[in-house]
């Protein structure tokens, strides 16, 4: 139960100190996804399926970048 509300403490933590950055990466993420399924269908003529692991796969690791340059880019406009 301890570990537990660490955890529960630490994501509280992390979202009140972060709630902007996680905001626009969410948006961000969830816009790829659509354009990520449109494009891989319509160029590379592959199935829904297919585009659908591809678009979940590939943003995540590109949101986890821009997390981190939006933390940094912020960090050097205060």
């Amino acid at each position: 139960m301890e570990i537990t509300n660490g955890i529960f403490k630490a994501t509280s933590d992390i979202y009140k100190n972060n709630k902007g950055s996680i905001l626009r990466t969410v948006i961000y993420t969830i816009g790829h996804f659509a354009i990520a399924i449109t494009v891989l269908m319509l160029v590379a003529d592959v199935t829904f399926g297919v585009a659908l692991t591809d678009a979940i796969v590939e943003p995540i690791a590109n949101s986890i970048w821009y997390f981190i340059l939006d933390k940094w880019w912020a960090s050097k406009s205060k």
